[in-house]
């Protein structure tokens, strides 16, 4: 597996062997001695999520806050998506920067994102399947994001505005300023 750090500290992306032959193929998705070996500690991963969407779904940005922040390995399983993570780090020299990567069942790259990040991605195909290791549970209360179309952020999602489709949650999220960080 390659492991390489993004201009954003902490953040990583990983592109796992492929072994491919006549029948199909096989990766390791995550081995914690390598992964621990290259992020120098060990991330205790103790929930698996996974989320099935159409062309043009947009999720995120979403984090949660305090105690039960959370670091994530996402990956696509199957279809393809834009993937942002944004370093809300307060004291980081990259405070409120990001970093973007296709993940898809073709490259099969995926990205670490450490805790203090917010979290979204950009479904690029039909019926794609996005799957992601959390080291913290989810806690409804300690829930936040902050708007996609942030204009301090000012991440560009390659996409049409007017062809998004959000959940009526992800379009209230607050700006970047409003955050609860």
């Amino acid at each position: 597996m390659i492991i390489k750090e993004t201009k954003l500290k902490g953040c990583y992306t990983l592109q796992p062997k492929v072994f491919e032959d006549k029948r199909g193929y096989f990766i390791e998705s995550y081995n914690e001695n390598v992964f621990k070996k290259a992020l120098g500690k060990n991330n205790n991963f103790v929930q698996d999520n996974e989320s099935q969407s159409s062309k043009g779904v947009l999720r995120g940005l979403h984090y949660q806050t305090g105690e039960f922040a959370q670091a994530k390995l996402v990956r696509v399983i199957k279809g393809k998506v834009l993937d942002i993570a944004v370093d809300l780090r307060q004291n980081s020299l990259t405070f409120g920067e990001h970093v973007s990567a296709i993940l898809s069942e073709e490259n099969k790259t995926q990205l670490f994102i450490p805790r203090g990040f917010a979290h979204g991605f950009l479904v690029l195909e039909d019926n794609t399947i996005f799957s992601y290791k959390c080291d913290n549970f989810y806690n409804k209360e300690s829930e936040t994001g902050v708007i996609y179309n942030d204009k301090d952020l000012n991440i560009d999602w390659k996409y049409p505005e007017s062809e998004l489709i959000l959940s009526e949650k992800d379009l209230l999220l607050p700006s970047f300023k409003n955050a609860k960080l």
